[in-house]
């Protein structure tokens, strides 16, 4: 099948690359140039484990191609996803103006049936206005399908291709039909293709993200309780977790969640339930809880400084907002350096895959080094703020050599509290006994 992509960002350039993948031809159209002449050129411009070598494979098979042209990328395509940015406005709400800019242009292009499918996260009753959108630029018959992602970055290949459900809104039958098509190979094992409304479609995917967003929220809840009644909330999350109504996942406490879909989503969430004219309490709460948690471990740095950190150097362990990506939007880290440095405090990070983004994003204010123990010199102490696995069993003899004073403040609870009792750490992390 003859497919087009229009956007290559993380959602965009993975979809692409997965549905080339199971022999589709597709081809991925942006208004970057240069961005496109890279991925022409074999380059790709995200870090995601496992894409690049399924990216080099089609492009060498010629199943994916990348233009600027709009009109060339849409000419023979069946169907067209729309993978664009919904960035959150001033108050909250998503930001359909690229989604609709390209409806606008692809209703003029078209000669033929076409289905449109919407993957970008959207809220309820974008469908209907892309439908707008599009009638009032074309007589040329049509479809627009719901068709959210569940992409964890990380993950993002393995989640494609062998998806625990795929959701597909729509209530035309021909675009019914194509979709179960295109998805027919990456559901064989069984696992369902769930179609329903538009409506209801774009509902599930702010549902699904909100509802884990809680569960996060929650349980930091819950780990700032168990420091104040003296509990450990490794031990609380194993204890729920057993429990098959509530599950296993996302239940490990930290400094709060970030990248670029749960805060987003969230709040896009409440703001559409807001517009509506109801007060959605704990999504209100699960924003304010996480707004805090951003900022729980500079608290506990501050603490133990007595208040003053001028002067003061930290290394930090960490970037992005979740190991195996190198997103940095609404990671954690990014508040927390803001917060140090403003104290007066230097700081110097290291991370596998994240700080050539950060430093785009706020240059020189903090140092990157080359290797996460030549961050840790003469640091007066070491935070950690993603767990990477490269962190979760370090060299501690050489930790120990290497800074100024054995001190961690662990944002993900990476270490085990005996053996930082006999490596004798000052040792703080979310949740749990301090090891002092």
């Amino acid at each position: 099948m003859k497919i087009a992509v229009v956007g290559t960002g993380y959602v965009g350039l993975v979809t692409g690359t997965c549905l080339a993948e199971t022999g589709n031809q597709v081809t991925c159209v942006d208004i970057n140039e240069k961005k496109v002449k890279m991925m022409q050129d074999g380059k790709l411009p995200i870090y995601e484990p496992g894409l690049e070598l399924l990216f080099d494979r089609n492009i060498h098979q010629k199943r994916l191609h990348f233009t600027t042209d709009l009109a060339e990328a849409i000419a023979e395509a069946k169907i067209i996803f729309l993978a664009l940015p919904t960035p959150p406005g001033g108050d909250g709400s998503a930001d359909l103006s690229y989604v609709l800019g390209a409806a606008k242009d692809i209703a003029k292009l078209i000669t033929d049936y076409k289905v449109i499918v919407t993957k970008s996260t959207v809220p309820v009753g974008t469908a209907d206005k892309v439908t707008a959108v599009m009638h009032a630029h074309t007589n040329i018959p049509f479809a627009v399908v719901s068709n959210p992602e569940f992409l964890r970055e990380g993950v993002a290949v393995e989640d494609f291709m062998k998806p625990d459900r795929v959701v597909v809104g729509t209530m035309d039958d021909r675009a019914r039909k194509l979709m179960g098509e295109l998805y027919g190979p990456y559901v064989r094992q069984g696992n369902p293709v769930i179609f329903m409304d538009e409506r209801s479609s774009e509902l599930t995917k702010y549902a699904a993200n909100s509802f884990l967003a809680t569960k996060i929220s929650f349980m930091n809840e819950i780990a700032n309780l168990c420091e104040l009644v003296g509990a450990d909330v490794d031990m609380v999350r194993r204890g729920i977790g057993a429990d098959e109504r509530i599950g296993k996942r996302f239940l490990f406490s930290g400094i709060g969640y970030g990248g670029s879909c749960f805060p987003k989503d969230v709040q896009a969430l409440a703001k559409s339930a807001e517009e509506n004219k109801y007060d959605f309490k704990i999504l209100n709460s699960v924003m304010e809880v996480n707004e805090i948690q951003k900022r729980v471990l500079v608290e506990k740095v501050k603490k133990y400084f007595k208040g003053d950190l001028k002067g003061k150097k930290f290394a930090l362990w960490g970037l992005a907002f979740k190991p195996e990506t190198d997103d940095i939007r609404e990671a954690p880290s990014l508040y927390i350096i803001e917060d140090l440095v403003k104290e007066g405090a230097t700081v110097t990070a290291f991370d596998p895959e994240a700080m050539n983004n950060v430093k785009q994003l706020i240059g020189d204010k903090i140092k990157y080094a080359e290797d996460q123990y030549e961050a840790l010199i003469d640091a007066d102490a070491l935070l950690i703020l993603t767990e990477w696995s490269v962190f979760r069993t370090p060299e501690f003899d050489k930790m120990e050599s290497t800074l100024k004073s054995k001190v961690i403040f662990d944002g993900r609870n990476l270490y085990d509290l005996d053996k930082m009792i006999d490596c004798g750490y000052y040792y703080n992390s979310i949740g749990r006994k301090l090891v002092d």
